[in-house]
């Protein structure tokens, strides 16, 4: 069997991976809080992301260590970093994975 080199995308969701809410035990990638990931031709990276509510308290944490992380990754030229809240976050959007570690299933 022979190993893959990860694509660039695959790189960033591994990142996302290690980002955690600090109230929340389930990582942000797992919780559905990405809702985009995105290279133009010189891989200039594009993220859209949502909080679980637009107040979150750890908002400014959670996108500080997601901004450091993806400028992190080798072959990434700039992380363009958004916000958004549409459509509004729910619990639907979460893993099967993450919905099993928070009590959901």
């Amino acid at each position: 069997m022979l190993d893959h080199e990860p694509t660039l995308e695959e790189k960033v969701v591994k990142m996302l991976r290690t980002v955690y809410d600090p109230e929340i035990p389930v990582n942000i990638y797992d919780l559905g809080l990405i809702y985009l990931i995105d290279f133009d031709e010189e891989n200039n990276l594009k993220v859209e992301m949502t909080f679980t509510a637009p107040n979150c308290p750890a908002a400014e944490f959670i996108l500080e260590d997601v901004r450091m992380k993806l400028e992190g990754i080798e072959g990434v030229k700039s992380v363009d970093l958004q916000v958004v809240f549409e459509p509004e976050w729910n619990k639907d959007m979460m893993s099967e994975e993450a919905k099993l570690d928070l009590g959901f299933l």
